[in-house]
């Protein structure tokens, strides 16, 4: 067997594409360490089905991956959990060279390939929540999850095998490995794609798991990042993540351009950590978001330092702060430092920004200049205020 395609069980394979060279995704996210586009070749005695395909430039990796298992002439089943390009964009390419294949997947998501790809709706197997596929000893069950992350996604469960492939689902963004127990930091890595791809969608999140509670798993497949052969490692963290459970720590963001609002967000941070509070401290000019999403995914206050730049805040801050509304993470409380030299604005600002959140705002501090120990003296105060509403909430 070519080692590029991994036998994950009899008949079960992953042919997939490890991008060691990507570096953003979707303009935004860094990825330090890559990331994989998983897709999976499925045989059973009478049928054979791929589920997913991969990012676009990488079709004929993919192909030929392929057909290392089978010709793709002779899949049967080409199913789409997520019409995503990552996951999606070598669909024409599969179905140019499976022409007796099926394109399986949900009625909304049937809408969106007719938007991003010419496939025929003659060539589409429109698929209910629990529908099942045989392949001949061995069934495809598909599972309707909504808004993760898309409208029109779902997950694909190999029944006798007792494989979950979730998509988006249970990812990590990193092109590391073959399973999660052979990559030291993928809780990690998974608790930083979570908030950056599946914060905002938490309810949809529980409502998933629900759906899979009971079900035999013995390995979860997903589409991004190493594969989870001890699926309660990562259902555990996800059951904590979706229901917004948080820890007492607070997230740090600052910017600074002459140090004064740095001098208070040091106060603020001492004095935070002098009160048994565990922080997590960002330079917002320089910031990686995938760290900052991972940190506010199980946080319960922030401390955002800013100064006013031209009666705003400062632009990382307002980038940051803009996250923090789009994420929706699951945050009680905030505070906000700033500094101004000859105009204010970055208060207001701010407090137009995370009002609508629902966070609550334990006070602010501004300064005009250089902070004076009566500055400091207030922010120490509010440090104290905020690390006590953070020990008494959970």
């Amino acid at each position: 067997m070519n080692p590029a395609v991994i036998e994950l069980r009899n008949g079960v394979y992953w042919v997939g594409v490890k991008d060691w060279a990507r570096r953003t995704f979707d303009g935004l996210i860094p990825l330090p360490h890559g990331t994989s586009y998983n897709a999976y070749v499925v045989r059973g005695s009478a049928k054979t089905a791929l589920v997913d395909t991969v990012n676009p430039g990488f079709e004929g990796e993919l192909l030929a991956k392929v057909g290392v298992v089978v010709d793709p002439a002779e899949l049967d089943y080409v199913v789409m959990n997520h019409a995503e390009p990552d996951h999606a964009g070598a669909i024409p390419a599969v179905l140019a060279a499976a022409p007796r294949a099926k394109l399986v997947l949900t009625a909304k998501g049937a809408e969106m390939v007719v938007r991003y790809y010419p496939v025929p709706r003659e060539r589409m197997q429109i698929v209910q929540d629990g529908e099942e596929v045989d392949l001949g000893g061995r069934t495809l069950r598909f599972i309707d999850a909504p808004f993760l992350h898309w409208p029109e996604t779902m997950f694909t469960y190999a029944v006798e095998d007792k494989v979950l492939f979730p998509c988006d689902f249970f990812g990590a963004h990193t092109a590391a490995g073959v399973y999660a127990d052979e990559v030291a930091d993928l809780p990690l890595r998974a608790q930083m794609y979570f908030g950056e791809i599946m914060m905002p969608f938490r309810k949809a999140g529980e409502r998933a798991l629900k759906k899979l509670a009971g079900l035999p798993l013995e390995l979860i497949a997903p589409s991004h990042g190493p594969l989870w052969r001890q699926p309660e490692r990562i259902l555990s963290l996800y059951r904590r993540w979706t229901a917004g459970e948080t820890r007492p720590k607070v997230v740090v963001g600052y910017v600074s351009m002459w140090g004064s609002t740095e001098r208070l967000v040091r106060v603020a941070a001492e004095a935070l950590l002098g009160q048994g509070i565990e922080i997590a401290v960002h330079e917002l000019s320089h910031v990686d978001v995938g760290d900052l999403a991972g940190d506010l995914v199980d946080a319960r206050a922030i401390v955002l330092g800013a100064p006013t730049v031209l009666g705003a805040l400062h632009p990382a801050a307002l980038h940051a702060a803009h996250l923090v509304r789009t994420l929706r993470p699951p945050l009680r409380y905030a505070a906000v430092l700033s500094s101004y030299g000859w105009g204010g604005g970055a208060l207001r600002q701010a407090g137009e920004i995370l009002g609508p959140t629902g966070i609550e705002v334990v006070g602010a501090v501004e300064v005009h200049g250089a902070p004076d120990a009566d500055a400091e003296a207030q922010v120490g105060a509010l440090a104290a205020e905020l690390a006590a509403k953070v020990r008494g909430s959970r």
